[in-house]
């Protein structure tokens, strides 16, 4: 690709400051080297450096050029690098944290069937809901519900459209009646998750007509782990507001009944979370493929509950 070797000339010879150099750095001669770079020129009809008998410094135009030259460069290279990648056997170990409740739920069978897949790929799992791990442990990515709150992490969606469903099992409903609608949340026990040391005391509802309702609610039993919150609402213990990943199973299998399916609740975007893009390997370009499908056939509530 001749385009492509006379970007690569041009962002040499700009990083080395010198035509020469950049031919050696790249293996060819100064000849060549310069109609490639006069052919660079020409295509843009712009002139990218100004020479003299002992430099070479970019014009404004090239300077507004080599941005652009670096991220078109950089593109190419992460497309040939993820082609490589689906074509070589997927080795080595996948560091992955997820929340607790996601993980026991569904990413633990979903990469058991990943790994039987990939054999030769090996596993280390890390359940917690707390995001700071994704910093002090040493994890290629991470799944995390909602966008996260450091705009310098790499955030992949999964499922963007995924929401949180006031959920309850069978006996609860039975002994203590269904709310109807949010606002009757004050009459039931309500069991809290607490995230990062924050305990909500108020749920957040849009209305069939639209509206958002923040409602108060009121219980006897908090958790920071998502997976114990649910354990209470499968025991009878109360209601829940949940990720609706994590409980659609229990919602299929009709051990959870959702709860004012009419009132939307809050977004909880799924997205695969990592400190660094070099950290998104082959194998977990691929992980994201295969989570995305199965999210996917998931589905919204809406599906299950019109």
């Amino acid at each position: 690709m001749k385009a492509l070797a006379d970007l690569r000339l041009f962002l040499s010879t700009a990083e080395l400051g010198s035509l020469s150099a950049a031919a050696r750095a790249l293996d060819t001669s100064p000849a060549v080297a310069s109609a490639a770079l006069k052919r660079l020129e020409a295509e843009l009809e712009a002139q990218l450096f100004v020479r003299s008998t002992r430099s070479l410094r970019l014009t404004l135009e090239g300077e507004r050029f080599l941005q652009h030259a670096r991220e078109a460069l950089r593109s190419l290279d992460e497309g040939r690098e993820a082609l490589r990648g689906d074509r070589a056997e997927l080795r080595g170990e996948l560091r992955i944290s997820a929340p607790s409740d996601f993980g026991h739920q569904r990413l633990r069978p979903w990469l058991d069937t990943f790994l039987q897949q990939h054999p030769r790929l090996q596993l280390r799992l890390q359940l917690s809901d707390r995001l700071a791990d994704v910093y002090r442990q040493p994890m290629d990515v991470a799944l995390r519900y909602g966008e996260p709150p450091d705009s310098s992490l790499i955030a992949l969606p999964l499922a963007p459209d995924n929401r949180r469903v006031l959920c309850a099992s069978p006996d609860y409903l039975a002994r203590t009646g269904t709310p109807k609608s949010p606002a009757e949340l004050s009459e039931h026990n309500c069991l809290r998750f607490l995230l990062s040391d924050e305990l909500r005391t108020h749920w957040r509802f849009t209305a069939p007509d639209g509206r958002v309702c923040n409602v108060g609610i009121h219980g006897d039993r908090v958790s920071d782990d998502g997976n114990v919150v649910r354990g209470w609402a499968l025991d009878g213990l109360g209601i829940a507001y949940k990720s609706w990943l994590d409980v659609s199973a229990d919602v299929a299998a009709k051990r959870l009944v959702v709860l004012c399916p009419t009132w939307r609740g809050d977004l909880a975007p799924l997205h695969l979370v990592s400190p660094d893009r070099r950290l998104l390997s082959p194998a977990v370009h691929r992980l994201r493929a295969f989570l995305e499908e199965r999210c996917a056939a998931i589905g919204p509530p809406e599906r299950t509950h019109p």
